[in-house]
């Protein structure tokens, strides 16, 4: 399958984005729904323009070749689409027929039946995409698809999945705390990505909302020339079902696929679909901040060197500690994290204290970076930034605590080629060394 997601910024589309989001922001007023109501019927038409844009251009082709093989025609053969990594649609689930849908006909109907027809025919997004436009009247759904059809088909792929990045951050502006709960700001994801460069290998999520974490580290490698649904084998648990599913949906948006765990009674705490320990090159995650209630009595047969928590558990009623040690111990020996955690487990005593020396002592910490408030939706508090390199652990050195530096000077000194790597032999302005 051939990458297609956007760069990091590209200013030719900004003003389509904006017309067609001010457009689907007035349809949602006049719908009387609820923003996470309306999402994932939006999204899902956005993914449907895409979807036939690559579909046609595959048909074209096969059509084409039609009569020079001795197969014949394959117009008609799903697996002569998914061959190449693209989604085979019926005729009644393509974009311009519902397009061309008179709305004296149920029209949410209509696209419920063709996301199920798409679903079936396409294995892997099974369950994925939204069916609820049976909530739209007929007139508000021919106004969408009409607003979405301004979308070119002849549009560049990366256009697409800038268009459904873009969407997926207003959305989760619009929702406010609950937007926070499956979005992370690019500006941090981007530095995550660009610190831990996971140019090839195994990367995990457990707590992976709609999945930025896997786009930005798709783009990176992109952007070093090579195709990273070769290079990337991708994970991912996500305990709301619909977020998962919204998750999936943004990786085919992008020309990826992935292994993503998500809904019924799967919890990161508890459970390890995966089967983590040990076994990636990457982890990058946005998890909640201090949980609390989490039932310990479950994580006791997993406490202890080689299991998921190896360095115990904490006696606070407090989960930082539990997420930390999830995505430590999910590394192999060379593998590397980022991850974003609240501010108060880089100071936090009592028990938690203990655990930090733990974890410093092993050597895999390797910078904790400072961030100032009012960057994330759902957390007004400043955070923290901790990056772990589990391949430094024979290294003699120590993490530092960074402050004074904005996310857009990190992320531009890493990005420009000055600093390949973070290393804790280099001090930048402002770093001190951490505390146990």
């Amino acid at each position: 399958m051939q990458w297609i997601a956007p760069p990091e910024k590209d200013t030719v589309n900004d003003t389509l984005e904006k017309r067609l989001w001010d457009a689907a922001d007035q349809f949602r007023a006049n719908s009387g729904l609820k923003s996470q109501e309306y999402s994932a019927p939006v999204l899902g038409l956005i993914f449907l323009r895409f979807a036939e844009a690559r579909f046609s251009k595959q048909r074209a082709k096969l059509e084409k070749s039609a009569s020079s093989s001795r197969r014949g025609n394959r117009l008609e053969e799903p697996a002569a689409y998914h061959a190449e990594g693209i989604l085979y649609l019926p005729t009644e689930a393509r974009f311009e027929h519902l397009l061309s849908l008179p709305e004296a006909q149920n029209i949410g109907a209509k696209i419920n039946a063709a996301m199920r027809d798409i679903e079936k025919l396409n294995p892997q997004l099974a369950g994925v995409l939204p069916k609820t436009y049976n909530l739209f009247t007929s007139t508000l759904l021919k106004e969408l698809l009409k607003k979405v059809s301004e979308i070119p088909a002849s549009l560049d792929y990366d256009a697409f999945g800038r268009i459904y990045e873009y969407f997926l951050g207003e959305f989760a502006m619009s929702e406010g705390q609950g937007g926070g709960e499956f979005y992370t700001p690019v500006s941090i994801v981007r530095l995550l990505t660009e610190v831990i460069e996971p140019y090839h290998g195994r990367i995990l999520d457990p707590a992976c909302g709609s999945g930025g974490m896997f786009v930005s580290s798709a783009r990176f490698v992109a952007e070093h020339k090579k195709n990273p649904a070769r290079e990337l084998s991708i994970h991912g648990v996500e305990k709301t079902d619909e977020t998962g599913r919204l998750c999936r949906l943004n990786l085919a948006v992008h020309g990826l696929e992935g292994d993503i765990r998500h809904g019924g009674q799967i919890n990161s705490y508890y459970d390890d679909p995966h089967n983590a320990v040990g076994r990636f090159d990457f982890v990058m995650a946005n998890p909640p901040f201090n949980v609390n209630a989490v039932d310990k009595e479950r994580l006791k047969d997993s406490i202890g060197p080689g299991r998921r928590f190896p360095f115990g558990l904490p006696r606070t009623d407090n989960a930082n500690y539990l997420w930390i040690q999830i995505f430590y111990s999910s590394l192999n020996q060379k593998g590397r994290a980022g991850f974003v955690m609240a501010n108060s487990a880089s100071d936090a005593r009592s028990s938690e204290e203990e655990l930090r020396r733990r974890l410093i002592e092993s050597k895999a910490v390797d910078v904790i970076v400072a961030v100032g408030p009012n960057l994330f939706y759902t957390v007004t508090l400043p955070v923290t930034l901790w990056f772990l390199d589990r391949s430094k652990a024979n290294s003699a050195r120590c993490c530092l605590l960074t402050r004074g530096i904005s996310i857009g000077k990190w992320t531009a000194l890493i990005a420009s080629g000055r600093r390949r790597r973070l290393d804790s032999s280099r001090t930048w302005s402002g770093s001190t060394a951490a505390k146990p």
